[in-house]
């Protein structure tokens, strides 16, 4: 129904466990709703299984997605908005959270530190499948508009998971909890140098990612000692996802990190065409978004509540809050980076669609105990408004305001991360 009115489909999905969940079935039929989903076989179900595999996919998709789209008559703009739009909405964040009861919204494993990033991230991501999706159904992909938004969200939501790994690593844990090299280390769940340790294992791991990731993927599938990628391009690349996620846990790392950097490699190696590992990619792509995202996206869904502890007053004005500090940062470094008043203004509402990054921060934050069921609430709803409302505007823009090209030097295209 989403997608028949140009709306974004994952919405639809969400919605769609929304309506299954405890807002609406839990509170007409609570007895029908607790016996399709029990809370107590949540995690241990095929579809909790469903659940982390879709965000896993998710992410390596995302992850091939996010390849260089920007020429060099644009980078400017994207230096401009990125250093704006994004580091001013975080730092925002972390100025922001004294005034707020912080500690209502801990969940059984936030700490204040672990807490204040995930709150500072929320304020300052954007989603690239969403806006993406958008921008296709407009069919101004391509344009210049659409490369400054999509250069821009990609190195941001980059620096974000970052952030945002760290922000899990930090979180509080038992002792008992601790696995692999944190457990040999012998680290303080909560200490100064647990902290630094996620930090520092999170960049390093992003810096080899960037660095060895792309030769050591090409050698792997040219070799002809890989009879696995031999047979099928895409059971290997689904093993590399997986071998990326063993490392990362580990290492302490949560494990969508791993697939993201994973998408990421593979993105970057299969830039020029290639019949074989392309057709690996989308065979991938397909089943996933046919099946195991929709699944994640829905469940996503079926864990709101927003008949229990859910604060409207606080979502309305954490939403307003979001929203005018991302649009005037996004509009300031547009107008920086030498972008006319209108297209400045274009820019700034279609960087405030959270989407999809902003629910997985939320599922995730919430999954790993660091937020409570009111604040995952406020985030999934401030990912679904904000996706909406830059769609909706969007749509009403004269198509000359996004098909335009910016002013800037000449062109010359950016080589591939």
């Amino acid at each position: 129904m989403f997608a028949r009115f140009r709306q974004p489909r994952v919405i639809g999905e969400i919605c769609g466990g929304l309506l299954l969940g405890p807002t609406v079935l839990g509170a007409l039929a609570p007895t029908v709703e607790g016996w399709l989903f029990p809370k107590a076989a949540t995690a241990s179900t095929v579809l909790g299984w469903s659940y982390q595999l879709g965000l896993l996919l998710l992410m390596y998709c995302s992850g091939i997605e996010a390849r260089s789209v920007v020429t060099r008559r644009e980078t400017r703009t994207v230096s401009a908005v990125l250093v704006f739009g994004t580091i001013l909405p975080f730092l925002a964040g972390l100025a922001v959270l004294p005034f707020v009861g912080e500690r209502s919204f801990y969940g059984p494993s936030g700490s204040h530190t672990s807490f204040l990033l995930v709150f500072a991230v929320a304020m300052a991501v954007t989603s690239i499948p969403v806006i993406s999706r958008i921008m296709l159904d407009l069919g101004i992909m391509g344009t210049p508009f659409s490369r400054i938004v999509l250069g821009t969200a990609v190195i941001e939501d980059v620096l974000l998971y970052v952030v945002l790994a760290v922000a899990l690593g930090a979180a509080a844990r038992s002792p008992s909890a601790l696995f692999g090299m944190p457990a040999l280390l012998g680290l303080d769940p909560g200490s100064a140098a647990d902290f630094a340790y996620h930090a520092g294992a999170t960049v390093v791991v992003l810096g080899l990612g960037f660095v060895l990731g792309r030769p050591v993927y090409q050698w792997a599938t040219s070799t002809g000692l890989n009879v696995i990628h031999r047979h099928s391009p895409a059971a290997f690349q689904l093993m590399f996802v997986l071998a990326a996620c063993l490392v990362c846990l580990y290492l302490g790392i949560q494990p969508f990190f791993g697939a993201f950097i994973a998408g990421i490699v593979v993105g970057s190696a299969t830039v020029a065409p290639n019949p074989v590992h392309e057709g690996a990619t989308v065979a991938i792509k397909d089943f996933a978004f046919a099946f195991f995202v929709p699944i994640y996206f829905a469940i996503v869904g079926l864990q709101l509540d927003l008949l229990h502890g859910f604060n409207p007053l606080f979502f309305v004005a954490y939403l307003a809050l979001a929203c005018a500090v991302k649009a005037l940062s996004v509009y300031a470094g547009a107008r920086v980076g030498g972008q006319p008043h209108h297209a400045s203004v274009n820019l700034a509402v279609a960087m405030n669609a959270r989407g999809g990054p902003g629910i997985v921060l939320a599922s995730v934050a919430f999954g790993a105990g660091i937020i409570n069921q009111s604040f995952y609430s406020v985030l999934v709803l401030l990912a679904i408004v904000t996706s909406l409302l830059a769609g909706t505007w969007l749509e009403r823009v004269p198509r000359d305001h996004l098909l335009g090209a910016p002013a800037a030097q000449p062109a010359a295209t950016l080589p591939a991360p």
